[in-house]
């Protein structure tokens, strides 16, 4: 009887170690590749550079349009840039130049 006694102590033992092995392989893996592990991590971050070179660029391209639509505005004409828009867009261009194309 002490011998049955020890075999299932012993299948016990196993069956304890097994869990235990198969959580921690779980909450290991969950760790590393899931929704909020360490992968996800590193890919967010990469993400977030991406977006804020971006973000740079936006702003650049927005400072540009402003300085653009200010030197344009009523109360600031640059003749110039006004020279420079009408011919590019109803394409004009004067007497005494010669175009190439």
């Amino acid at each position: 009887m002490l011998q049955q006694g020890k075999t299932g102590s012993a299948i016990g033992s196993v069956m304890l170690f097994i869990t235990a092995f198969g959580l921690t392989a779980y909450f290991v893996f969950a760790a590393v590749q899931g929704d909020f592990g360490h992968f996800r991590r590193v890919q967010i971050e990469a993400d977030e550079q991406a977006l804020k070179v971006q973000l740079a660029q936006l702003h650049a391209d927005r400072a540009t349009l402003q300085n653009k639509t200010r030197r344009l505005s009523d109360t600031y004409l640059d003749l110039d840039l006004l020279d420079e828009r009408a011919r590019k867009v109803l394409g004009m261009a004067r007497g005494d130049e010669i175009l190439i194309q």
